[in-house]
């Protein structure tokens, strides 16, 4: 007994892919490209995160918000 072959019922559409990206898809890798680039030519200004008392405040205050 032979198998059925299916084949489609609309001819694949020739030509380029219309692929749109928004604009953000291209500039958040850029933007941390250049970021990391940047602290590799200068590693001096690399310094470790430590966390501030205005954003210590914030995120406590952001704690309590979510309680309620």
């Amino acid at each position: 007994m032979s198998a059925r072959t299916h084949t489609r019922p609309h001819p694949a559409p020739r030509g380029g892919v219309d692929i749109r990206l928004p604009w953000w898809a291209l500039a958040l890798p850029a933007l941390a490209f250049v970021a990391l680039l940047t602290l590799l030519l200068n590693p001096a200004d690399a310094h470790a995160a430590t966390p501030e008392p205005g954003l210590t405040h914030l995120i406590e205050r952001a704690q309590q918000l979510m309680v309620r």
